[in-house]
């Protein structure tokens, strides 16, 4: 069975795209139709998939790009902060407020309805790129939180130093989705544009919930590592 010709096309892109350095600009549309004597649209086909699997990059009014390397995310009971040590990351933290618990969050975090939660939303990055929307829910008042964790960063090194929280077991549940627009504006790409949408909840020593928090990390950037051991 012969294959696509976008699908040749981009085959053909991989193989530029093998052979440059992040950041480099490449050909136009019209100049790889040309030299795969084939049509713009097909080639225009072939660039969307790659920029949507994180290959590429489109900069408005400059190009298109070899993307960065996929970051990569191991989930092991660690934070964002940890997972991303190597990389220069920060957090903007976009809200900060308690709320009532809601039935969905006094379930996740095994509380009354209706009790007081810490809901905390954040953008993390990567040297100023936008990388994941992070919106945690925490049991209690926590006062002091936005200084405290000012001061270091770790939302988990947050808990443990400032309120003797320490979490010792995580479940994530993880899923795709499509980014809503005010996410997308937040993000940085397109509404529609493919995320890793993660739920986990944390429990600390003592198996009480500690953590439930709702995570959009960009499919672009990321890829999901576990690993098991006996």
């Amino acid at each position: 069975m012969s294959l696509p010709k976008y699908y040749e096309q981009k085959l053909r892109i991989l193989e530029i795209i093998g052979t440059s350095s992040p950041g480099t600009m490449i050909p136009t549309e019209r100049e790889l139709a040309e030299r795969f004597e084939t049509s713009r649209t097909t080639v225009r086909k072939a660039i969307a998939e790659l920029v949507v699997e994180g290959r590429l990059e489109r900069t408005q009014g400059r190009g298109t790009f070899v993307a960065d390397p996929k970051k990569i995310h191991v989930r092991q009971m660690t934070s964002f902060s940890q997972d991303m040590t190597g990389y220069k990351t920060d957090s903007v933290v976009l809200d900060l407020e308690r709320v009532p618990a809601t039935e969905e969050m006094a379930v996740h975090l095994d509380v009354p309805a209706g009790s007081t939660v810490t809901r905390l939303r954040r953008l993390r990055r990567q040297e100023t790129e936008p990388l994941a929307i992070e919106t945690a829910h925490l049991p209690g008042e926590l006062p002091g939180l936005e200084a405290e964790l000012a001061e270091r960063g770790s939302l988990y090194a947050t808990l443990r130093e400032a309120f003797g929280i320490d979490i010792s077991a995580a479940e994530d549940h993880i899923e795709t989705a499509l980014a809503a627009a005010g996410d997308a504006e937040v993000l940085g790409v397109d509404t529609g544009h493919p995320l890793l949408l993660v739920h986990r909840t944390a429990w600390d020593e003592h198996g009480r919930a500690a953590e439930w928090t709702r995570g959009l990390f960009r499919g672009d950037r990321f890829r999901f590592i576990a690993r098991i051991s006996k």
